[in-house]
């Protein structure tokens, strides 16, 4: 579901709205805001869309490496296999331009 919010705030990052049910047709624009044409809204849908999932994806992401950073103190001996697990692990959102292409994404597998 695409968060109306973010994508006038992609607009105007100091619109001040409410919105019933994240219903576009619903929105109120609050304290002196300057509505935004529905369609400039729907504009932003993509981008927002993109952003959400590769926010998902660094939640992913970051788990799995807070979950092996114990590896990595000063204390401990890094095999390269983790360190290029964690390193992958680090790579995973370069490239990345679509929703689709995030979505794709296999995580490498911890050794």
């Amino acid at each position: 579901m695409i968060d109306i919010i973010k994508a006038i705030q992609k607009i105007n990052p100091k619109a001040e709205v409410s919105i019933n049910n994240n219903d576009i047709n619903t929105v109120k624009w609050h304290n002196g805001t300057t509505p935004i044409p529905k369609a400039d809204i729907e504009a932003q849908f993509p981008i927002v869309e993109f952003e959400m999932a590769l926010d998902e994806l660094r939640a992913k992401r970051n788990k799995l490496l807070a979950d092996t950073d114990f590896h990595a103190l000063s204390d401990q001996t890094l095999s390269p296999e983790m360190s290029a697990y964690r390193q992958a692990l680090r790579d995973i959102t370069e490239g990345l331009l679509t929703v689709e292409e995030v979505k794709a994404v296999v995580f490498p597998t911890k050794p």
